[in-house]
């Protein structure tokens, strides 16, 4: 039962598995992690044919949506990264698919929102930052550190500009990894403490409960918006990942 809002958050143990002291046990993050994998696979199986095993050439409704989830991300792509975005398109599209498949995930009564976690957003920001300073200096190298020092800069402003664009840099993970984190924590404690407000007040044994009902359709209302927030949030993600990935590229 939970008592609290930020219950929902906690990592709880589902099997305990302990080998060589250390703690491999299956955990609520990791069961909910496997089945957005597992949903990421579904979305091409679904829109499959069985009998051909190939895709419908006239699109029924759910293949249109996922082409319009891959048709976002290629817009993306060609938009932001100036040069040689077709090879980050499978890692953009399955980011972006992950993303979105966790926070609906976390949208389903008594599941857990991996997204909403603080190391889990963390890993993936810090992935992507390390990702793309191995690409920048694979393709600039020591030039790459021209990031940090805009031209025709004297070298009294350099003393300044560099110390300022690097820390601007390494802020980059932490923003990306924050921004996601805090929008679905904020979002689900909200509907947590509406839902139990709600459900006490209509326990209050008179008719004037029924008046509560307000704040369970109030409820309904921010679960739509909480859906919108799913998406946007993927889509914030991969387009910051997006242009970080263009100044790596172009070293803007």
């Amino acid at each position: 039962m939970v008592f609290s809002p930020l219950d929902q958050f906690k990592i709880a143990p589902l099997i305990s598995i302990v080998l060589i002291g250390i703690d491999m046990s299956l955990t609520n993050l990791l069961l909910a992690s496997f089945l957005a994998v597992f949903v990421i696979y579904s979305y091409v199986f679904i829109i499959k044919d069985i009998n051909t095993n190939s895709f419908f050439i006239i699109p029924k409704s759910w293949q249109s949506l996922v082409e319009k989830l891959y048709a976002l991300v290629i817009q993306l792509l060609s938009d932001i990264i100036t040069t040689g975005s077709e090879k980050y398109l499978p890692f953009l599209i399955v980011l972006f698919m992950f993303i979105l498949s966790n926070n609906l995930i976390g949208l389903i009564p008594h599941s857990f929102t991996t997204t909403s976690y603080f190391t889990f957003t963390f890993f993936m920001s810090f992935t992507v930052f390390i990702g793309m300073t191995i690409i920048g200096f694979q393709k600039h190298g020591l030039e790459f550190f021209s990031l940090f020092l805009p031209a025709n800069t004297t070298f009294f402003l350099a003393l300044i500009l560099v110390p300022i664009e690097l820390i601007s840099y390494i802020a980059k993970p932490i923003s990306l990894g924050t921004r996601l984190f805090i929008n679905l924590m904020d979002g689900h404690t909200l509907l947590k403490d509406i839902v139990g407000f709600s459900w006490n007040i209509l326990l209050v044994e008179n008719l004037t409960a029924i008046v509560f009902v307000i704040p369970l359709l109030i409820l309904v209302l921010l679960t739509g918006l909480e859906l919108a927030v799913a998406l946007i949030q993927a889509y914030v993600f991969v387009t910051l990942t997006c242009i970080y990935l263009n100044d790596c590229e172009a070293l803007h």
